[in-house]
Order: C-alpha cells, then structure tokens, then sequence
C-alpha cells in the first residue's frame, strides 16, 4: 500500500543553515507518522538554475506537487509569512486538499481576536476545533490526539 503523501511547504530551504538544521527535523517528524514527505528544494533540486526561465519551471513543479499531494503541512512563520507558502497553501485550500499549519514564532500576525494568523490562512481549516490542525512545536506533530496523527493514521 502506497504512503500517503504530504507537501511541505516551507521557506526553510532558501537558507543552507535551514536546510541542515531545520527541514531534517520536520521531514523526519512528518516520516514518524508514516508518511512520504515531498519537499520542494530536494523535489526540485534537479532543475538546472543557469537556465533561462528556471524559475517558472520550479514554480509550475511546485505547483504540480501541491496538485498531486495528499495533504499539505504549511511552515507559516514570519510576518508576514513566506510568500510562496502562502500560494502553496492557498492552492491546497483551493484543490480541498488537508492542510496543517505550523507556526513557533511567538508574534501576532492577525487581523482577528480569534487566530493568531490572517484569517484567511484557517480558511481550509475547520472553523470548530481548527486548533487541532495548527502545530506550535516539532514534538505537537506527532501528537495522535491532533488531525494530522490521524490524518496519517487514515
């Protein structure tokens, strides 16, 4: 039986500290749950960037994958958060695809009493128990009480 897959959307491969540091811990927390994690900078990593036009090309991949994705776990830190994150997720939201979110950053980036994030960022979220879907720590991933666990879980 195939894993499902889940893309990870995330700003943390523009960054070689990242890269090493940050994105090992999250692909391993999502492979925990026993799921294949697509992310984009490895995914991509093969498209030649001296080329003319690269960077549509990574952007139609990228896009592609999202289309293609079981689920989508979306790293929104920052304020704003990343750009490109958010078209990822707003394309998820969009297919009707599961989307998790995942914010550690302690800043208020809202217009709304309610989320800590734009409102428009929980719109593929439940508007009940939507904090079952919003992860503030690598270690909450992998907690089976909250959606993605039993998400994966199937």
């Amino acid at each position: 039986m195939a894993r499902s897959t889940i893309y990870l959307a995330s700003p943390y491969g523009f960054s070689e500290q990242w890269k090493r540091l940050l994105l090992p811990e999250f692909i391993a927390a999502l492979e925990g749950l026993g799921l294949e994690v697509w992310e984009p900078f490895v995914r991509n990593g093969q498209v030649d960037l001296s080329q003319p036009g690269w960077a549509c090309e990574v952007a139609k991949r990228d896009l592609q994958d999202v289309r293609d994705a079981d689920a989508l776990l979306a790293i929104v830190n920052g304020t704003p958060p990343d750009e490109g994150v958010m078209v990822e997720l707003g394309a998820a939201i969009a297919l009707g695809k599961p989307t998790f979110l995942f914010r550690d950053d302690f800043r208020r980036c809202t217009d709304s009493e309610q989320y800590p994030l734009n409102l428009m960022l929980f719109a593929g979220l439940p508007s009940e128990g939507w904090q079952d879907f919003f992860y503030d720590s690598i270690e909450s991933l992998s907690d089976p009480r909250k959606a993605l666990a039993l998400w994966a879980k199937g």
